[in-house]
């Protein structure tokens, strides 16, 4: 569930602000994975994985509607952090441009794996 103004239900990470959930391409994860970067679920930092949308190039402020009634809205790029770097033995450099974005949540809703994903224009 995606709470308005907060990011994840009970997700540690949600405390409101602008840095409400990280998102990530699935196709990314792919060619990072190639890359011998660790993919597992989380281990780059995401929260939510998309795939068939580029979200790492999406401007801020473009939005994204998640499942039926979700919105996200883009914040900004992802650069990593200390967390990542111990994660991951790598530097956060070898990912730049591609590890997604930052949204807040708009409009919350219930999610799911498959829902549908669609952008939608920035406000």
């Amino acid at each position: 569930m995606l709470i308005a103004d907060l990011g994840i239900e009970n997700d540690r990470k949600s405390k409101g602000g602008d840095r409400q959930i990280n998102i990530m391409a699935a196709a990314t994860l792919v060619q990072l994975r190639e890359e011998g970067f660790k993919t597992g679920p989380g281990e780059m930092g995401e929260q939510i994985v998309l795939d068939g949308i580029d979200v790492n190039n999406l401007p801020a402020g473009a939005r994204i509607l998640l499942g039926t009634t979700a919105i996200v809205e883009v914040v900004l790029p992802r650069t990593g952090c200390g967390r990542f770097e111990h994660i991951q033995k790598k530097d956060k450099k070898l990912a730049s441009g591609r590890m997604g974005v930052i949204v807040r949540v708009v409009k919350g809703g219930p999610i799911a794996v498959g829902d549908s994903v669609e952008t939608l224009p920035a406000n």
